[in-house]
């Protein structure tokens, strides 16, 4: 099977090359010339987890070019996967879907042979039978499902480990104009997957619904692990690892995404959300559910501000400015919101991440002062919080975290340094559960 590829960024790379990988023939689409030139030399376009090892192991497989048109016409089956921008009220701008449909529609008028599209960006439940399908049949004279397929198949990654998810998948979701369309991106996955997930196959409506659905609730169910965790932090003797380990027994619970901490971040979770509550309008239902989910996760970082200011008196050290560890995204990450509310509050901040440090400074610019180092941010600071758990802050010596005279105060979101609870030099406050052991 050929296979296109249009969006070369961090959904869609990854994407490529795992399918070139096991064996496909695989042309990549990006109007980013620099990223065209990195996968054409068999360098990862954007940073991720074992990119670097999956492009060499596609080799010759996987190309890429800047213009849509020959990509589609020498292939089977193209992915859709540009940016569908968040909207003023929660919906997705189809503004790079619409030109890319038109494209890949011109493209279909002049081929004979049997070609299916497959949108995996996020969209409003009504786009692909709507808008999607009236533009790939208005610009190429031809008819979904006669004269080609259409699927909507967002995936269900998380940055960090696009490649693992990606391959070894809990599901997969298939939207489909008709059989023949869903047969082929199910052939297609049953090549590529490592193991053998369920395929869940319906029309184009239910597979958005479907979509939205999954990651509204996985922030409802974060979201009620970190008010456990909050409540915890109030009762004698209370942990909050020890309740979540005993709820995620109940197979109708489960543990995963089960862990009070802090709020959620990143490009995908705080947005579905908020489409969920823009579908509910819309459809006249109440919104309420989603919508509380939402504000009780931007008032943790409120929340957790107040906490650092009551225990400070000096500069504050922020450790992890992206929303996970393994990506150098910052889209709603909480040490990068708590490093901005508290620096607007006159607070004086420095901070530290492995891989956010660009990308940080683009949105924080020179409010916060970024160090090269972790143990700088350490040194430099009066309460340092660790707010992304990157492994390498958890090997850092306990002597590094310590301070003569008035001890440094450490605040750990994830309880990763529980070491530093007998660190002389050190006030470690751990949230998620009581200091006053019961």
């Amino acid at each position: 099977m050929k296979v296109c590829v249009i969006g070369l960024g961090k959904l869609g790379a990854p994407l490529a090359a795992c399918m070139a990988a096991r064996g496909m023939t695989v042309v990549g689409v990006d109007a980013d010339k620099r990223k065209v030139e990195a996968i054409n030399h068999g360098k990862p376009p954007v940073p991720e987890p074992g990119l670097a090892e999956m492009l060499a192991e596609a080799g010759g497989r996987l190309t890429a070019v800047e213009q849509i048109a020959p990509a589609v016409a020498h292939s089977d089956l193209t992915f859709i996967v540009v940016s569908t921008p968040s909207e003023a009220g929660g919906g997705f701008s189809l503004k790079y879907v619409e030109p890319t449909c038109r494209e890949i529609g011109r493209t279909l008028a002049s081929k004979k042979e049997y070609h299916v599209v497959s949108l995996t960006s996020t969209v409003m439940p009504g786009t692909t039978g709507g808008r999607v399908r009236s533009l790939l049949e208005h610009s190429s004279g031809k008819r979904c499902g006669p004269d080609f397929g259409l699927c909507y198949s967002p995936e269900f990654i998380a940055l960090g480990s696009v490649i693992r998810d990606f391959l070894n998948p809990d599901m997969l979701l298939i939207g489909e104009s008709d059989q023949r369309a869903g047969d082929t991106l199910a052939a297609l996955y049953r090549q590529v997957c490592e193991n053998q997930p369920a395929v869940a196959r319906m029309n184009f409506v239910n597979a958005e619904v479907t979509k939205l659905a999954v990651n509204t609730y996985v922030t409802t169910k974060i979201s009620f692990a970190n008010m456990l965790a909050r409540i915890s932090e109030r009762l004698p003797g209370a942990d909050v690892d020890v309740i979540t380990s005993a709820l995620g027994l109940d197979s109708r619970i489960g543990g995963k995404y089960l862990k009070g901490a802090i709020s959620y971040g990143g490009p995908c979770f705080p947005r579905d959300n908020l489409a969920m509550a823009a579908l509910a309008r819309q459809v006249g239902t109440s919104p309420e559910l989603a919508q509380s989910v939402d504000h009780f996760n931007r008032w943790q970082v409120e929340w957790l501000a107040d906490f650092v200011q009551q225990h400070s008196q000096g500069p504050v050290g922020v450790l992890g400015l992206t929303y996970k560890p393994g990506t150098d995204v910052v889209e709603e990450a909480v040490g990068l919101l708590l490093a901005r509310e508290l620096s607007q509050r006159g607070v004086a901040v420095i901070a530290y991440d492995p891989w956010g440090e660009e990308n940080s400074a683009r949105v924080l610019g020179d409010r916060v002062r970024l160090t090269p180092g972790a143990e700088e941010c350490i040194a430099g600071a009066d309460l340092v919080v660790l707010t992304t758990p990157w492994r390498e802050f958890a090997s850092i010596p306990g002597e590094r975290w310590a301070r003569a005279g008035t001890p440094r105060t450490v605040v750990d979101c994830w309880r990763l340094l529980k070491h530093l609870g007998r660190q002389p030099g050190v006030r470690y406050l751990v949230l998620g559960a009581c200091e006053d052991k019961a």
